[in-house]
């Protein structure tokens, strides 16, 4: 009879154990719902792609999630109600900083939001990554802007932490052969390190950028000059400047990468007209930021790889 008595005991009391594990990670995740932000920037984009991120982002516990809609028409309205997603319509496309800067406003001015994620609609995102994410941002208040490790659907490295590009990183890697730029290349992408420790790197792609609101109030926004494509180029280095732009290979997430400029005339045309609105801003030849930032992290990674008896750069 005791036996039986202390059996029931014991199975209740890992039951309570197990219950409130659940609720306390339920409570956990319902706080960062409540203090994070999502934009989602579409153009004509595949409604199914949008439930699938969606659907992740909700599974990681994020609801408030933005869609700026550059399309000609209004026909994403209905996928953003099924999605139960904040709709604005831009009405024209007024580029991707632009659009994100809508609803990154909106987290500039609501106090309870700490965190604001800029994503692609191309990404697919575990569930524990945003927590896991806000954890770690919540108690280095050092860190204002993160992006995780980033792979290819078939689990290939991507490239999404780069040194700051000089003109021939840009020119050379679509203009001049392979082997001419292959150490140089290898270089301005970091491909002579692991990607498996953390780094703090000037330069995150804008496919996923977890954002400390209170550093944005200090380094400003997307700069609207930039149609697309080193909008995040240069909001990661004026983030740089003030606080650390980490790298953490601790979670992952998956991207879809298009690549559009390098199958479409028009998008090429697009880079090139950015690149060098980006170039007029920070400098052709003469950018002494650009040689402190990118030296100072290659320093640290070549000390890192050669302490761990890895080739250096």
């Amino acid at each position: 009879m005791c036996g039986h008595y202390y059996k029931y005991r014991c199975d209740w009391l890992e039951f309570y154990l197990y219950f409130c594990i659940y609720m306390s990670e339920q409570d956990r995740i319902s706080d960062i719902d409540g203090r994070v932000r999502v934009s989602i920037v579409a153009y004509l984009t595949d409604p199914d792609e949008l439930r699938t991120i969606v659907g992740d982002l909700h599974a990681g516990g994020l609801s408030r999630i933005c869609l700026i809609d550059n399309s000609p028409s209004d026909n994403l309205r209905a996928i953003s109600r099924e999605l139960e997603a904040d709709y604005v319509f831009m009405g024209r496309n007024a580029g991707y900083g632009a659009a994100h800067n809508v609803a990154l406003r909106m987290s500039l001015d609501e106090p309870s939001i700490d965190y604001h994620l800029v994503i692609n609609s191309d990404m697919r995102v575990p569930a524990d990554t945003p927590r896991m994410i806000a954890d770690f941002m919540d108690v280095h208040p050092e860190v204002g802007q993160l992006i995780p490790r980033i792979d290819y659907p078939d689990g290939r490295l991507q490239p999404v932490v780069r040194l700051l590009p000089a003109p021939i990183d840009v020119i050379g890697r679509r203009f001049i052969p392979g082997w001419l730029m292959k150490r140089r290349n290898r270089r301005y992408t970091l491909a002579f390190w692991d990607h498996g420790s953390e780094a703090d790197v000037p330069y995150h792609q804008g496919s996923f950028l977890w954002l400390r609101v209170e550093a944005l109030r200090k380094v400003g926004l997307f700069d609207e000059r930039f149609f697309m494509y080193p909008e995040d180029i240069d909001l990661t280095r004026r983030m740089h400047r003030e606080y650390r732009t980490l790298y953490w290979p601790v979670v992952r997430a998956v991207h879809y990468h298009r690549a559009a400029s390098y199958r479409s005339l028009k998008m090429l045309r697009i880079h090139i007209v950015n690149m060098i609105r980006y170039f007029n801003k920070w400098g052709w030849i003469f950018d002494s930021e650009r040689k402190r930032f990118n030296r100072r992290v290659l320093d640290r990674l070549n000390a890192s790889a050669a302490d761990n008896g890895k080739k250096t750069d």
